[in-house]
């Protein structure tokens, strides 16, 4: 696995990326609505020159939330490198916080996110109702068919 910067040569492939996993490149998180997440900055990671995952954040005063990330080859260690990418760069950059949101049916990456050091520290209940307001394509049943409903808060100690 090989992470580097997103490059413009990247939107395409990132918005795809983007939609197949959150229905459109709008995103929403704790009622704020990112219009296109898949034109944050962020990172690229590759397995044999190929793209297969990305993690996208918007800074805000030298905090960030980490918006976005997918992989579209499970298993390999992209998440992983991934979120280690993002954490040195957010080192490197002096952010006093990292934070992304989730919601309860992703589990996988709730194991992934806890196993790299990730804090949980907020839960919502329902708030995936208020986001449907703002986002109606979001789905009833997420992962494993789980009911999505509540969004919870990680945030990375730095």
């Amino acid at each position: 696995m090989q992470v580097r910067r997103v490059e413009p040569g990247d939107r395409s492939w990132i918005a795809e990326a983007v939609v197949g996993a959150f229905s459109s490149t709008r995103v929403v998180s704790r009622g704020r609505v990112h219009e296109d997440a898949s034109a944050l900055d962020g990172f690229v990671v590759e397995s044999d020159g190929r793209p297969v995952g990305c993690a996208l954040w918007h800074e805000v005063d030298g905090d960030a939330e980490l918006v976005v990330i997918v992989t579209t080859y499970r298993g390999a260690g992209a998440g992983t490198a991934l979120l280690d990418a993002v954490v040195e760069h957010a080192r490197a950059q002096h952010w006093t916080r990292l934070w992304l949101i989730t919601t309860n049916d992703n589990t996988d990456a709730l194991r992934m996110y806890q196993r790299a050091g990730w804090e949980w520290v907020g839960w919502y209940r329902d708030a995936v109702q208020d986001a449907r307001s703002l986002k109606p394509e979001l789905p009833d049943r997420g992962a494993h068919a789980i009911p999505i409903r509540h969004e919870i808060e990680l945030e990375y100690p730095l």
